[in-house]
Parts: C-alpha cells; structure tokens; sequence
C-alpha cells in the first residue's frame, strides 16, 4: 500500500484515502496541527483499506492514531464522515458537524427499516419514475432489505460547527462557514492564517470539503427527508453559499477531492455560469411539458441515459428536481395544475 500525503506546510497536511469502487479515487482527508494535537478534517469511507491508508497518512504526517484530539466534518456523506466512528473510538477524539447534517445523521439511524424505501419509492413514483425502474425497491421492501440500507452505523457528532464561529482549537484561527446546496449542513472552513507561501492574492486557506472542487460541479440534489414537507430550494441555497465562498477570497483552496488550488474566485465564477447555463436548457426543454424523470433523462450526463447505472439515476432525478424547483422559484417554470406524476412547463 502506498500512501499519499502532502504537507502544505505549517501544520497543513493532507492524506488521501481510497473510495472503494468509485470513479472520485479518494478522499482527501487534512490534518490540522493545532497545540492541542492534530485534528482532522474529514475521515474517509468505512472500509478496511480506506482504514489501513487513514492510519498509515497520520504516521506519515508524525503522529500516532491516539495523538488525534478531534475530527471536523464537513458534511455528513459515507465518504467524509464514514470512518469518524473508528477514529473516535481508536484515539478518543471529539466529533463535530453542523447540526443539520447531523440531524441527518440522526433520522438514518433511527429510520425503522423500510422507511426510506418508502420515502424513496412514493419519491420517484411523484417524480414520473416508470415502473421497471420501482420493482426492484418494491421487491427490497417487501423481502425486508431495507433493514440494511447504509448509513444507520454512522457516527453521531459529540459537539456542533456554529455558522461564523472561530473553532476551539488553540495555536490556530480557524472559522466556520455554513455553505449548504451539497448537503442541509456542509460547511467549509477558513484558515485565517497568512499563506506559508506568501501568495498576493488572497487571504488563508479554505479547506472546502465538496462544496468548491477544482474540475467537479458537486450533486445538486433535494435534501431528502421522510419527516419534513418544507419545500427547500438547494440549488438557490449552493449558488448563494458559492458567493459568499468567493467573497472570502482565500489564496489557496484544499478541497476533498482532486487537488489544491488557487483564484477561488474565478472558479466560483465558473460553477455559477454552469448552473445559470444549465438552468436555461433545462427552461428550453420544458416547452415540451415533462415530468422531473423526463427531464432527467433529456438531460445531458456525462454518459447517455443508457449506461447510467441504476443507483445513479435516483441521484440525477434529484438533480433535476434541485434544478426545477430552482425554476419554479425563479417563476420560470410551473407545475401542470392537477398532473400526477407532477409534470412542469415553461411559463
């Protein structure tokens, strides 16, 4: 096993650790010195390679698992948040996460088996899905293997991430910034600390989980909750968060995936551009009125319609759904009175 770490320099490290089967290659996991021990940010999937590479990357960096005094997680996704549990449990490290995302972790434990199942299967009859597409969820909920839907081990946080807040972490300035869209709770973390480097432009660095990436646009999907009818709008709630990111202006960006990089600002530029541009496509293809799987499916992907696996095309309804409600917000789009499945068009 070869193990990846990069020191940023001054007490910045970064340790990448495996997906499993996932075109993304790894999670890039940073350790944070601070006087009180290292800390980390993120932790990687819950499996044992991703393990075995997380351990190894804190030997590389100079510390035992044990030295650990606490983990800062940016959302609550399996590959950020999925070995916390071990972590705490190995070096007795404190956990903390923006209390929407742990909400979220909180009803995936607690959901009685089936629940999501049948939050997802009357999500996507809603949403137009055809019937080929829903056998295989109304099989897994009537056999019962709904009990083994993932996530219901995930770690609850011992402590919140306050939108704004200066963190509890001595020898360092490290602030919080609440940018949900990716998920209710992602948060982003500002390094107030000049650059090791001297960059000019620019202040700190932003340890930015998924919400900014250098050549990734992050799902944009609805915030998915079986209790809780309020109509949100993730896409306005990313493109808002993607300003005030760019408004902080760091000089360097460490995201959790791909690489490090630089002009923060000019690659917010870019994800709103993405998003205004896609958003009037999606308008021009609602003339013809669609439900929001009809529009998922006329959506461009980064394969046809054809080879997105099964899995992958809840997630890109979702995103069609983030994408619609953005519309209808912006009075550009509205539901068909009466239709059902819920079927949209241009206004």
């Amino acid at each position: 096993m070869t193990t990846q770490v990069i020191d940023h320099r001054s007490g910045v490290w970064s340790i990448a650790v495996p997906i499993p089967d996932n075109p993304l290659g790894h999670t890039l996991v940073h350790l944070l010195e601070t006087d009180r021990g290292p800390v980390l940010i993120d932790t990687g999937w819950d499996d044992p390679d991703s393990w075995d590479s997380l351990v190894a990357g804190v030997a590389a960096c100079g510390f035992a698992l044990t030295d650990l005094h606490g983990v800062l997680i940016t959302h609550h996704h399996p590959d950020h948040h999925g070995l916390s549990a071990k972590v705490r449990q190995a070096s007795g490290a404190w956990i903390a996460m923006h209390a929407a995302d742990t909400a979220v972790v909180r009803r995936t434990r607690e959901a009685e088996p089936g629940e999501w199942l049948d939050y997802l299967i009357a999500k996507l009859a809603g949403a137009g899905a055809p019937d080929d597409h829903l056998a295989p969820l109304r099989e897994a909920r009537t056999s019962g293997r709904g009990r083994r839907l993932p996530g219901r081990r995930a770690a609850l946080p011992d402590r919140g991430i306050e939108p704004g807040e200066l963190l509890d972490l001595p020898g360092r300035r490290v602030r919080a910034i609440w940018t949900p869209g990716h998920t209710p709770g992602h948060v982003c973390l500002h390094l107030e600390e000049e650059h090791p480097g001297g960059r000019a432009h620019g202040f700190g660095r932003l340890f930015s989980g998924d919400h900014l990436l250098p050549g990734i646009t992050p799902h944009i999907g609805l915030y998915g909750d079986p209790d809780d009818s309020t109509v949100t709008d993730p896409l306005g709630d990313y493109l808002a968060s993607l300003e005030r990111v760019g408004r902080l202006a760091p000089a360097e960006v460490l995201p959790a995936h791909q690489h490090a990089f630089t002009d923060a600002e000019g690659r917010v530029r870019e994800l709103i551009a993405h998003h205004e541009e896609r958003l009037s496509g999606l308008r021009a293809l609602l003339r013809e009125p669609r439900t929001p799987w009809q529009l998922a499916v006329a959506m461009e992907w980064n394969r046809p319609w054809e080879q997105i696996p099964y899995g992958s095309r809840n997630i890109a309804v979702s995103e069609a759904e983030a994408h619609l409600r953005r519309l209808v917000k912006q009075g550009g789009v509205e539901r068909v009175p009466g239709s059902d499945p819920a079927t949209y068009r241009a206004v």
